[in-house]
C-alpha cells in the first residue's frame, strides 16, 4: 500500500478475504449464476441448494438447532430494523420500555429510538465507567416489568470491552424480558452458542467474518419470528396472492422478500468453512497475545492514552496521543502502509461519555502478526516526532 508493505489494522470495520470466498465468488458468477427457489432447471437447483446449506452452516456457526430460524439481511444493522420494525408493529405499546447500552453501535441505538417515537415507548440507557465497563447495579436498577426488550452489543467496537451478556439474558429471563444480541464484532474472534447463551435474537455481518459485504444473519427463536410481522413484501415471501388479499410463506421465507444477495450468501458459506477448517481456540489465543503486546507497547508511548480499559477485552485498542488528531494519526500512518481507523466508530455518544469526539482504532485479526504491532509503534514514534 503505497509502495509499502500492508499492515492491515482495520479488522473491526471489515476483515480480509480468504482465497476460497473469493473464488466462490466467482465459480457462482461463471458457472452457477441462476435464481433461486423458482426454477426446475439445473442452474437454479444448484444455486438454490448451495444457498440453503448456508442457512444450514449459519445455524451450526452460532449453535442453533433449526436452520428455518436463520433469516439472511444485509449485516447486523438489517438484523436489528427488522426486529425493531416488528416490536413497533406488533409489541411496543406507550410507556414500554427498551433498554440498551452506552456503548452501543449506533445501528443498535437510532431503530430503537425511531420505534419509541412510533410506539410513545421510553429508551433506557445502561451507563459505563471510566474502564469501559458497564454498569451492572445500574442495569439490574433499570430493568424492570416496563421492559419490552434488551439490546446488548457483545463487544464494543469501540473499546473491545466484551460484555457479560449472559448474565445480561439471565437478569432479563428471570422478568419474562427478551434479549436480542449484536454479535457483528464478538462472531470473528470467538464462538457463539446462541443455544447456550439462550439469548431471543442474534445479528452479525457477513463481511466482519470474513464473508462478502452486503449479507449477514438474524437467528431468532421460532415464536418470535413466527409472531413478528413480515419486514419487507413482495415476491418469493409469499404462499398466495390474490387481490383480496395475501398470505406469507412461514419461517425463514416471509422475511426474504424478493431475489435475495444470492452470491453473498453462497461467498459467506464459504467464509463458514474457511473457519470451521481453523483451530479457533488457538486464534483467538494468538490475537489475545497480539491485544496485550500491542497494549504494552503502545502504553510506553508518552502521551499516548487508551481509551477502554476493561480487563475482559477483544483485540481492539482506541487510543489517543497528545493533541493530535485521530485523522492526522490515521493519514500519517497510512503513508507508511499501515491501515487503522480514525473517527467516532458510529459510537457518538459513547466517546461523548468519554469526553471526545474522536479517537485512533487498531483492531486485529488472526493474520495479523507481531511485526504489524512494530510497525504500528514505529509509525506513532516517527509522527510524534513530525508533529514535535
Amino acid at each position: 500500500m503505497r509502495g509499502k508493505p500492508l499492515s492491515y489494522l482495520d479488522n473491526a470495520a471489515t476483515a480480509q478475504k480468504p482465497v476460497a470466498v473469493i473464488e466462490a465468488l466467482d465459480r457462482y458468477y461463471r458457472a452457477e449464476n441462476s435464481n433461486i427457489h423458482r426454477g426446475v432447471h439445473y442452474l437454479s437447483e444448484q444455486a438454490t441448494d448451495a444457498y440453503e446449506a448456508t442457512r444450514a452452516k449459519a445455524a451450526r456457526f452460532i449453535g442453533a438447532t433449526d436452520p428455518d430460524e436463520i433469516i439472511f439481511v444485509r449485516g447486523a444493522t438489517e438484523g436489528i430494523n427488522l426486529i425493531s420494525h416488528g416490536f413497533t408493529e406488533s409489541v411496543l405499546q406507550p410507556g414500554d420500555e427498551i433498554l440498551i447500552t452506552h456503548m452501543e453501535h449506533h445501528a443498535n441505538i437510532v431503530p430503537w429510538q425511531i420505534a419509541a417515537q412510533k410506539t410513545g415507548a421510553i429508551l433506557k440507557v445502561v451507563p459505563v465507567d471510566d474502564r469501559g465497563v458497564l454498569d451492572m447495579e445500574a442495569f439490574e436498577a433499570l430493568l424492570c416489568e416496563k421492559t419490552k426488550l434488551v439490546s446488548v452489543v457483545h463487544v464494543s467496537n469501540s473499546l473491545g470491552t466484551i460484555n457479560p451478556v449472559k448474565v445480561i439474558i439471565d437478569k432479563a429471563h428471570a422478568l419474562n424480558v427478551p434479549v436480542l444480541v449484536d454479535g457483528a464484532q464478538s462472531t470473528p474472534h470467538m464462538a457463539a452458542d446462541v443455544a447456550e447463551l439462550g439469548c431471543d435474537f442474534f445479528v452479525f455481518s457477513g463481511h466482519k467474518v470474513f464473508g462478502p459485504t452486503g449479507i449477514g444473519v438474524l437467528w431468532g427463536k421460532r415464536e418470535w419470528l413466527e409472531r413478528l410481522p413480515a419486514y419487507q413484501s413482495g415476491g418469493d415471501m409469499i404462499e398466495k396472492v390474490d387481490f383480496e388479499g395475501t398470505t406469507y410463506k412461514g419461517i425463514p421465507g416471509k422475511f426474504e422478500a424478493g431475489t435475495p444477495h444470492i452470491a453473498g450468501v453462497i461467498g459467506l458459506g464459504a467464509a463458514f468453512d474457511y473457519l470451521a477448517s481453523m483451530d479457533r481456540v488457538g486464534a483467538l489465543q494468538h490475537e489475545n497475545a497480539l491485544l496485550n503486546v500491542a497494549t504494552e507497547q503502545l502504553l510506553a508511548i508518552d502521551g499516548l492514552r487508551i481509551i477502554g480499559t476493561a480487563p475482559n477485552k477483544a483485540s481492539v485498542i482506541s487510543f489517543l496521543i497528545d493533541d493530535i488528531h485521530p485523522h492526522d494519526i490515521g493519514t500519517f500512518l497510512d503513508a507508511g502502509g499501515i491501515a487503522i481507523r480514525a473517527g467516532h466508530h458510529c459510537t457518538q455518544p459513547l466517546l461523548k461519555r468519554f469526553g471526545v469526539p474522536a479517537t485512533a482504532r487498531a483492531s486485529f485479526a488472526f493474520y495479523n502478526d507481531f511485526e504489524d504491532i512494530e510497525r504500528l509503534v514505529e509509525g506513532l514514534t516517527k509522527m510524534k516526532q513530525f508533529f514535535g
